[in-house]
């Protein structure tokens, strides 16, 4: 299996994500954007986009940060859910799977870093990727936005500062505002980005203090982001299986 991950910022690593990656022996390539590297010309040898956070916006312009170009993502974006490719989206990842769809980003109520809980929907206990989070798991945040909705669109897990913490677009579509691939190394990268906010903030109630959220265990929350993205990949397989063996009459 092929993944492509699109990486916006050096502290929005991929960090659980690789590691998956790497125990399954799946090839990994990256477009490291924020140092000007471009993206694939094409879908065939990505089997699984996954794309990051960043503190970048879908409506960012090139003018204000000359590395990110929302819609050039987008339309790759676009390219690989119409070739039937498995799509997961991180933080701002998710909130360019909506646009991609027509479905705008939005500010959250709450501004979330830190480490608090998501509670999963209905939908989320019936969906067969996530629905072994269980009711409640505590979980990574870093964000002040959240996905857009579209028609077809599921919401399986919201929080207390945010009702749109992780969405099914479709059954290999999925964007999650929270990050559950963080780990004490990628941690350690974001809060050097934003110390000195979370050191000083008075205002808003779930930024958490460095020391915080550094005393958290991510053990089970990466392992079960592993076994999301193995239901995932096992659905996209299954897809793919079916589809080469029945191909679509034109």
């Amino acid at each position: 299996m092929n993944i492509h991950i699109i990486q916006h910022e050096v502290f929005e690593a991929p960090g659980a994500i690789s590691e998956w990656a790497k125990e399954r022996n799946y090839h990994t390539t990256i477009s490291k954007v924020f140092e000007y590297e471009s993206l694939p010309q094409s879908t065939d040898r990505t089997d699984m986009l996954v794309v990051m956070g960043g503190p970048q916006s879908p409506r960012t312009s090139r003018k204000e940060c000359s590395y990110f170009d929302a819609r050039a993502e987008m339309a790759f974006i676009q390219k690989c859910m119409e070739a039937g490719k498995a799509v997961f989206g991180v933080c701002l990842g998710a909130q360019l799977i909506g646009e991609a769809l027509g479905a705008k980003a939005e500010r959250s109520p709450e501004k979330e870093i830190g480490v608090f809980p998501v509670k999963l929907t209905d939908d989320g206990l019936k969906d067969g990727k996530i629905r072994h989070f269980g009711p409640s798991l505590p979980v990574g945040h870093w964000h002040s936005d959240m996905p857009g909705l579209t028609a077809d669109s599921r919401i399986l897990a919201s929080s207390t500062g945010c009702p749109r913490q992780i969405i099914a677009y479709s059954g290999l579509v999925y964007g999650f505002q929270c990050h559950m691939e963080l780990t004490p190394e990628v941690v350690d990268l974001l809060i050097a980005e934003d110390e000195d906010f979370l050191t000083h903030n008075t205002t808003h109630r779930f930024v958490q203090k460095p020391e915080a959220i550094r005393s958290n265990d991510f053990t089970e929350m990466n392992a079960d982001l592993f076994r999301f993205l193995d239901q995932l990949m096992l659905e996209y397989r299954q897809k793919t299986i079916k589809n080469f063996h029945c191909p679509e009459k034109k």
